[in-house]
Parts: C-alpha cells; sequence; structure tokens
C-alpha cells in the first residue's frame, strides 16, 4: 500500500511499529517493527483489528481506544494515548499511541490514515525495580526516611523508619508526640536541632539515642535538611535515621577500655610515684636515725632516737601493706563474681564495727527492695561498706546525729548503689581532683589517712564498676557505684 519514497526515509528515524490503513476498505497493515517489538512473526498473530482489541490488547485500554480510533478514522481526529498490549511473553508492554500529525514532516497527502506505536519502558515495571532495590538498600543499610510537612502539619515514615521504631504498618506518626521518640536524654538535642532546621535551615548529622514502640533506647545517626518552597521559606523538612546501635555501643565499650586503660596508666604512674616518694622518705629518716644512734653517747637521748625508728618502722610496714593491699586488688581481679546478698554484707560490716555505730548514735537506713543482690567479690562488697560508712561517721557534723542512706536499683542493665550521708560534706572545688588519691586528706581530723577511699576506687573500677561522687559542704556526701 505504502510506496512514498520519502515516507519511507523519515520511518528510518524513527523505531517504532505502525499501521496503514486503507480508506476504501477496513484492512490494516502491521508494519514489520510492530510485529518485532512484541516478539511475533506474522505467524503467530492475525493482524486485524478485531483481533487486536479481543486478543491483544489490556481490557482497561480498549474503551477509550476504540473511541479514539473511530474518531480518527471517520473524521481523522489525530490522539494519542498510552495503551498495554500483551506480547510474546505474556506480559503487557506499554506503548504510546500517536496519529501520524508526530512526523517532523506533513505526510498527511502522501499516505493514508496511520497509527504509530512507540515502544516504552514499562514504568510500573521499573518503578517496582526502583522500589525493590531501595527497599534491599533500606533494610540492608537499616536507614529509613521521614518527611514533616509544615503546612499541612503532618509527619510522613516510611516502612524502614517504622521498622527501625517498632511501629505497626498502620501507625501515624505526629508531630505532637515527636518527644516520645527519643530518649529522656536525647529529647532536648532534637528539639534544638529540629528548631534550628525549621527556623535558621541549619540541616544536621548527629548520633542520638531514640526509643522505640517498647521503650526501648538505642542509638541513630540522625541527618535531616530544610525543604523550601517556591518563595525560598521553609516548609517542611526531610531526612533519614540509620540503626547504628550495635557499631555504636561498640565504640562506647572501647572508648570505656580506652578511658580504663588511660586511668589505669595513670594510677600505675601515680602508684610507682607514691612506692617512691613514701618508701625513700622512711628510708632516708630510718638511715638518718641509725646514724644518729651511732653517734648518741646519752642512753636518753638514744631511747629517744630507738622509740622513732619504731614509729618509722612501723609507719614503713603500714605504707608497704597498703601498697600490697592495692597490688592485691589488681592481681586478683580475675576472681569470679558471686551473687552478694547486701543486706547480708551489710550486716557483717554493721555488727563488726557496732561500738562506733552505737557511740556515735549512727543511723543506717538501707532499701535493697529494688536489688536484693548484685553480683561481685564478697569480700570487696564489705570492704566498700565499711569504708564508706566509717567515713560518713568519722566526717560526721558536729551539730546532728550522722544519717546514712544506702539504696541499690538497675537502671539500663547496669546495677548501682547509691550511699548517702549527711555529714559535714566536701569542698569539691578544691578537692575534687584529689578524693580518690592515695594518703589525700581533705578534713583536718587527726586520724585522716587518706587511703580508704582510694582502695574503694581500685576495688570498683578493677571489677570494670565505676564511682562518682556529689557533695556540698555542710549538707553531706552522696557516692554512687555502677557494678
Amino acid at each position: 500500500m505504502l510506496k512514498n519514497k520519502l515516507f519511507d526515509n523519515v520511518l528510518k528515524d524513527f523505531d517504532t511499529g505502525y499501521w496503514e490503513l486503507d480508506p476504501a476498505s477496513t484492512q490494516i497493515v502491521w508494519s514489520k517493527k510492530f510485529f518485532t517489538a512484541l516478539g511475533y512473526s506474522k505467524k503467530d498473530v492475525t493482524p486485524s483489528y478485531a483481533y487486536f482489541i479481543e486478543q491483544l490488547l489490556h481490557k482497561e485500554d480498549a474503551s477509550l481506544f476504540a473511541k479514539n480510533f473511530e474518531a480518527y478514522r471517520s473524521h481523522n481526529h489525530n490522539f494519542k494515548q498510552h495503551i498495554r498490549i500483551l506480547n510474546k511473553e505474556g506480559a503487557y508492554q506499554l506503548f504510546r499511541c500517536a496519529t501520524n500529525d508526530e512526523l517532523p514532516v506533513n505526510i498527511q497527502s502522501l499516505v493514508q490514515l496511520i497509527f504509530f506505536f512507540e515502544v516504552k519502558l514499562e514504568p510500573e515495571k521499573t518503578f517496582k525495580k526502583d522500589i525493590f532495590y531501595y527497599r534491599e538498600t533500606a533494610e540492608m543499610t537499616s536507614t529509613g526516611s521521614w518527611y514533616v510537612d509544615f503546612n499541612k502539619k503532618q509527619s510522613y515514615w516510611d516502612f524502614e523508619t517504622r521498622r527501625i521504631l517498632e511501629y505497626p504498618e498502620n501507625y501515624i506518626p505526629s508531630l505532637k508526640n515527636s518527644a516520645k521518640y527519643y530518649a529522656d536524654d536525647s529529647k532536648q538535642q532534637a528539639a534544638d536541632l529540629f528548631f534550628k532546621c525549621a527556623m535558621s535551615g541549619t540541616a544536621f548529622n548527629t548520633e542520638i539515642k531514640m526509643l522505640t514502640s517498647n521503650g526501648r533506647e538505642f542509638w541513630v545517626k540522625a541527618i535531616g535538611k530544610p525543604v523550601y518552597g517556591k518563595d525560598k521559606d521553609i516548609i517542611g523538612i526531610r531526612g533519614v535515621f540509620q540503626d547504628i546501635d550495635e557499631a555504636k555501643r561498640k565504640e562506647l565499650r572501647l572508648q570505656k577500655s580506652m578511658d580504663i586503660i588511660a586511668s589505669q596508666n595513670s594510677k600505675l604512674f601515680n602508684f610507682a610515684h607514691i612506692v617512691s616518694h613514701n618508701l625513700r622518705s622512711h628510708t632516708s629518716n630510718l638511715s638518718l636515725l641509725v646514724q644518729l644512734i651511732d653517734d648518741l653517747e646519752n642512753p636518753k637521748e638514744r631511747e629517744e632516737v630507738i622509740n622513732e625508728v619504731r614509729h618509722i618502722s612501723y609507719n614503713l610496714n603500714t605504707t608497704i601493706d597498703h601498697l600490697n593491699e592495692i597490688v592485691t586488688i589488681h592481681t586478683n581481679n580475675q576472681q569470679e563474681r558471686v551473687p552478694v546478698r547486701l543486706t547480708k554484707a551489710l550486716e557483717l560490716v554493721t555488727n563488726g564495727i557496732s561500738h562506733i555505730i552505737n557511740s556515735t548514735k549512727t543511723e543506717i537506713i538501707a532499701d535493697f527492695t529494688l536489688l536484693p543482690e548484685i553480683p561481685f567479690i564478697p569480700a570487696y562488697m564489705e570492704s566498700i561498706f565499711l569504708n564508706l560508712i566509717t567515713n560518713a561517721i568519722k566526717y560526721k557534723h558536729p551539730d546532728r546525729q550522722p544519717v546514712i542512706h544506702i539504696k541499690s536499683y538497675s537502671e539500663e542493665g547496669a546495677n548501682y548503689l547509691k550511699i548517702s550521708d549527711n555529714g559535714s560534706g566536701i569542698d569539691m572545688k578544691v578537692n575534687k581532683s584529689k578524693i580518690f588519691g592515695m594518703y589525700k586528706t581533705f578534713h583536718a581530723n587527726e586520724d585522716a589517712v587518706g587511703i580508704g577511699l582510694f582502695i574503694t576506687r581500685n576495688q570498683i573500677e578493677s571489677m570494670g564498676g565505676t564511682i562518682k561522687v556529689k557533695s556540698e559542704v555542710g549538707v553531706g556526701t552522696t557516692f554512687t557505684i555502677q557494678f
């Protein structure tokens, strides 16, 4: 039917199939590219309008196509339409259907009525493929996206954000409830970041603790940036949450280990300094006194010097005992922990110092109901009770009866013991750095030695714990131990 050379040349530039209609009959000629685009040969299908409508065209597209086709055939009304045609593999393939006014030259007078079909990629398949890769990437990296729309006053989460925060798929997030998505110690940080982003367009990229729907705390990397409208005003914030809990906790454990190593190195240096200084002081004094004894002839003077030698010898022996105890603490830190009943450990200690407690009318109020026992070395637990209780009594306030509160509890997977007193208190500005130092004292008491708290801290830290102190002069002191 079509023999025009100009028309042939035009079609060479179109990677498309076409139909050629015979105006004198209902005959339609399908081009070779129309067959091949669908994977068919001329033997596979019947090239007729009826076959096309009934067998190949998607049912949802048939009605509109028939209407457009008739208008074009009868009245030469051009049209464009996307239609789905069944290919040889049994899948519907999307085409853009258009009339011959799409051609770059006017061939209306050269040919009869023609349809052109330009093959397009299947948007649905492409979309699904993109969604698949997006979901795979999101799941493999535990990264969910979110968006807050200021105009609509709505929040949007994708499926991965809901999964990370352990909310059901039908859960609708709300900006009003945003505080409940963050851990208590991260709420203010989240509010500040969001406010700055919303008001000044400051993007953020930070690590923050969030809460799942069940109240479980976990770490995420939170990234957000402002969304601008046509007038360059901020109309929302979009961003992502990435679950980094496992990596962050490893990082924190590593940092804690590094801090412990640094602390141990510092303590080792201080220990070496103390040993060197104290032992040298004692041995130097002994050496001088021994020389003095040899030079003295007066028996009374010799006896006085010998008494001084005895005193220095006693102090030297005490110092060596202290140093030996500290060394023992660090060599025994591999002892197996056992459940220590706090009531029993406290009872053993208070029975041993009952005369001190009674003579000072000290009241000890203990509450172990939340945490009756703690896995620890029993001797260390008793030593901790002994040192902190005797310190509270020794440094009691002169105008009131000593009252000591002891409480145990668990928080965020850690065990705690808190011991508070109403004693004289410690000037933290002056003495904060030396509270746990060896032979460091911060009261004027004559019997102050400065070894008890040093030993207590070493016992706790050797087992991987920490001890912190809060104190106010004239009010009292609180020691908080994390096991």
